[in-house]
């Protein structure tokens, strides 16, 4: 292992057993929605052997922020990945392929579709000699429909699954989230299918695995809630609403005196009293016109208004901890400095220490959060082709020789 994926982080959990070991997943899947599916199933003990091409490696090894050369949110994404180079685009490196996948519980893929099968790496290729194999495929509009073909990015397909359009505030271009939401959504759902399969096949008599389809813009349209039975029985075309959430009042951001930003979300019907009593003002919890949600949405702009005036008056700290005291449901928004500051992340382990080329460096945990099966991070994203000798030696079964041959030719 090279010393970019040398000191491996330990905690307590490391003697425990993780519910996903003995699971093989080869990833073969590029930036970010594949590889993140990935990382899932490797922080919970599968074994995921990615795949990258020979010296370029996967292009988010230099996106964003480098040190050293490398970028540093690779770390975190590649963690407990055994990282090996083989040349798709060459006939020896889909053979290579071929006999890696035989081994394989899982295969991870998020090219564009059709691009497998031409290589001759589709799902029908191991259907027999590996039918219990679970195939993942994660691309923008899924392997059917009439889009299927077109390139499916993270941000086009979160506009064409409607997280865009309800996303800002009215009358302006929807507001993009600074982070590919749609690709890390799609990279949860590919887990869960993966899991699902998982489970099935252990019932399935034969053993038989099957296909995990994910299309981008489906992560992203299975967050839209109540939005499309509203359309389908009422007519009613969810609107941006800016900070405020459309029929739940009050749910609002507001800005404190000394210009901090803080969320309020008393939109219970006894939760809002509490807040009316901190603002000092509880003849408007006896009021008729504010007793239920329904009724507050009809009085959405007087409430936020005095919710509005109640906290510009006072620092947010202070706020904050009347809030608190009374019971109602209230925080700041935090940026990643204050993410690192606050207690509350520190209790829950979210920030776990690596170390890349004998530096620290902070990644975030993985949850969920198994109580007597935890997942953790053994090491951090390793250099490009790090396992290259222990998979081909022991998992391949390659010689020595054979190897040298491979490398001289550009195949691995």
């Amino acid at each position: 292992m090279s010393s970019q994926s040398a000191n491996s982080m330990m905690t307590e959990n490391d003697s425990a057993q993780r519910p996903l070991q003995g699971l093989r997943v080869i990833e073969v899947g590029q930036l970010l929605a594949g590889p993140f599916a990935g990382t899932i199933l490797g922080y919970f003990g599968a074994e995921v052997i990615k795949v990258e091409p020979p010296e370029t490696g996967d292009p988010i090894r230099g996106w964003r922020k480098l040190r050293n050369g490398q970028s540093l949110w690779w770390s975190s994404l590649a963690r407990n990945k055994k990282c090996i180079t083989i040349d798709l685009k060459s006939d020896r490196g889909r053979e290579l392929i071929r006999k890696l996948v035989d081994t394989a519980d899982v295969l991870i893929e998020n090219f564009k579709p059709g691009t497998m099968e031409k290589w001759g790496l589709g799902p029908e290729e191991f259907k027999y000699a590996n039918p219990g194999l679970i195939y993942a495929r994660i691309s923008g509009y899924g392997q059917t429909g009439p889009s299927a073909p077109k390139p499916g990015f993270a941000s086009v397909c979160e506009g064409f699954g409607g997280f865009r359009y309800v996303n800002g505030f009215p009358g302006q271009a929807p507001v993009r989230p600074n982070l590919s939401i749609g690709d890390t959504l799609a990279g949860i759902h590919a887990a869960l299918g993966i899991l699902l399969a998982y489970i099935n096949r252990g019932h399935d008599e034969n053993g038989r695995g099957q296909i995990v389809d994910v299309a981008i813009f489906e992560a992203v349209f299975n967050l839209l809630e109540g939005v499309v039975p509203e359309y389908a029985g009422a007519g009613i075309i969810r609107e941006p609403s800016g900070s405020t959430l459309t029929g739940i009042v009050p749910s609002n951001t507001y800005r404190c005196g000394d210009g901090k930003l803080i969320v309020i979300g008393a939109n219970t019907d006894s939760m809002f009293k509490r807040l009316l009593k901190v603002m000092e003002q509880p003849e408007m919890g006896d009021d008729p016109r504010y007793s239920d949600n329904n009724k507050r949405v009809e009085h959405q702009e007087e409430i936020d208004g005095r919710i509005a005036a109640w906290a510009g008056s006072l620092p947010a700290a202070t706020a904050l901890a009347q809030l608190d005291n009374a019971g109602v449901a209230a925080g700041p928004i935090y940026s990643v400095e204050d993410i690192f500051k606050d207690p509350q992340y520190e209790a829950r382990g979210l920030l776990q220490q690596v170390t890349v080329d004998g530096e620290p460096l902070t990644i975030p945990a993985i949850v969920p959060r198994l109580s007597a099966t935890p997942g953790s991070t053994d090491w951090p994203g390793p250099g490009i082709g790090s396992h290259n000798d222990e998979v081909f030696s022991e998992v391949l079964r390659l010689s020595k020789d054979e190897q040298s041959e491979l490398r001289e030719s550009g195949i691995i």
